[in-house]
């Protein structure tokens, strides 16, 4: 008989509950962490653009108009520079939280199924052996699969958030080379 109590049971559906939920408050957090800075993001761009709107109804001079819209393009563009660079940051903490928690998930059921099988083969009747040995190596195989394609995801995500970095910078980098290439134009225009 096996040493397995309804308690015991209890104790894993517990635990099986409580990471669920640590997902979904996890999930939560990075879902207003993203609002809030896109909420940042929208207050700021209103305010900028009603300050450039009052400023350029003031303007007289043709060339000062031209000037003052090409800051604003220039202001534009870092400040979503600044917004995908933390756009990013946000959601590579919350992938780097959750691939944590996975994986620590991951180990701990592995290492649960392990001592379950241990467990069960101290108490089996005699007969059952080869039963037991086949279930814990098939179990083991599982775990080795589970664990390897965790490895590979984990690679795999590892390297779009590389390229996604990559593509922001480089994105970036152009936007804002395009809108200083403009003030510069503007500059030399007004000498």
């Amino acid at each position: 008989m096996s040493n397995l109590a309804p308690e015991q049971l209890v104790i894993v559906q517990k635990a099986f509950l409580e990471s669920t939920f640590g997902f979904l408050t996890k999930g939560l957090e990075g879902i207003q962490k993203v609002t809030d800075l896109n909420l940042q993001a929208v207050k700021s761009a209103v305010a900028e653009n009603h300050d450039a709107i009052t400023k350029a109804l003031s303007v007289k001079d043709p060339h000062e108009l031209y000037a003052s819209l090409t800051r604003q393009v220039q202001l534009t563009a870092d400040n979503a520079q600044s917004y995908w660079r933390h756009a990013y940051e946000t959601l590579s903490a919350i992938q780097t939280e959750f691939a944590e928690d996975a994986e620590s998930q991951l180990k701990a059921f592995q290492q649960n199924s392990q001592l379950f099988f241990d467990d069960l083969s101290k108490d089996a009747p005699a007969g059952y052996g080869t039963a037991l040995a086949t279930w814990k190596s098939f179990f083991k195989s599982a775990n080795d699969a589970s664990s390897a394609t965790f490895e590979a995801a984990k690679a795999a995500s590892k390297q779009v958030v590389a390229i996604a970095e990559n593509n922001v910078s480089a994105a970036s980098s152009a936007a804002t080379k395009r809108a200083r290439q403009a003030v510069v134009a503007v500059d030399s225009v007004e000498k």
